[in-house]
């Protein structure tokens, strides 16, 4: 199982690396100057040409990848072309939101999918399982952004139930808590119908092995079976598809985060895109891909621990 999980983390850093090489290639043929952009339009060409100096901006597109991948390697993120703060510093003060709103709304959709592919898997064919699988499929079709638009229309508008915008109050959890209700509900909605489904598929899988026939014959009930003795190998490619689909969480995340105004990850990338920011950009985008990767390897680690037979094929 070691040398499973070095050989992930060696296939991870190299996925990290080129991704971060063909990001910084297409962030920069994006329009614009940043000069411009943070020195004003009426800056002389003499001001314009200093800055480019300052930040580098006039070596060779070559040069400046390797010069990003050098100065990222010592957590060096760049300086903020707006505001002249470090990037690291404003990429991780937005950080903790945006894995806080990915997690939980990761968690409930879990807590209420989990629950319902054993329910339609223990009740193949029925009625019971035909709605929860008409259910499954109709949210899985709902984009996280449209989701968050009605939600907001209709429970922070028109209801007036939940708020409409922002995190909540720094140090009043309550109110936080408050405000994260409706943009994770956005982002977990269409995973409860993946994760129902997935679970009634490998439950139902799992189900028909001779080994839990053995446990029937011997009087074991049917709900302790499918507890104890199934839905541990049921929940494996739950967890791989998380993991593999952690670039869709994200990115929903960043919609979400757009439409309810929502600091975070998103949001700020969003505004990165807008004012031409590259190094906040860039240096939002680097860590939501780092996220990507280290939920993989989590995921990789977790389903060779469920089934260390995987690990051993892998």
């Amino acid at each position: 199982m070691a040398n499973y999980l070095l050989r992930r983390v060696i296939l991870g850093l190299a996925v990290l690396v080129v991704a971060m090489l063909l990001l910084f290639l297409l962030i920069y043929a994006v329009p614009g100057d940043p000069a411009t952009i943070a020195l004003g339009p009426r800056a002389s060409e003499a001001q314009k040409a200093f800055f480019r100096e300052q930040m580098g901006l006039d070596d060779p597109l070559p040069v400046q990848a390797l010069t990003f991948l050098w100065n990222l390697m010592h957590g060096d993120f760049g300086t903020d072309i707006l505001s002249q703060r470090p990037v690291a510093d404003l990429v991780f003060a937005a950080l903790p939101k945006t894995i806080l709103l990915a997690v939980v709304g990761v968690l409930w959709a879990a807590v209420i999918g989990v629950p319902l592919g054993i329910w339609a898997a223990m009740r193949p064919n029925t009625w019971t399982d035909w709605v929860i699988g008409i259910i499954s499929t109709s949210v899985v079709a709902l984009p996280a952004f449209l989701t968050a638009i009605y939600a907001l229309i209709l429970f922070a508008v028109q209801l007036s139930w939940f708020p409409a915008i922002g995190a909540g109050e720094p140090g009043n959890y309550g109110d936080q808590a408050h405000h994260l209700v409706l943009p994770a509900f956005a982002i977990g909605v269409a995973w409860v119908g993946y994760i129902a489904r997935l679970v009634r598929v490998a439950m139902l899988e799992t189900l028909a092995q001779p080994h839990v026939r053995t446990y029937r014959s011997f009087g074991v009930s049917d709900l302790r079976i499918a507890l104890r003795f199934v839905l541990p190998i049921a929940v494996v490619p739950v967890i791989s598809v998380l993991g593999v689909g952690m670039g869709n969480l994200l990115s929903g995340a960043v919609l979400v985060e757009v439409v309810f105004s929502r600091p975070g990850l998103g949001s700020m990338a969003y505004d990165a895109v807008i004012s031409r920011n590259f190094p906040v950009l860039l240096g939002s985008v680097v860590v939501t891909t780092a996220l990507y990767v280290v939920a993989n390897f989590i995921a990789d680690a977790a389903i060779a621990y469920l089934d260390p037979r995987l690990a051993e094929k892998g």
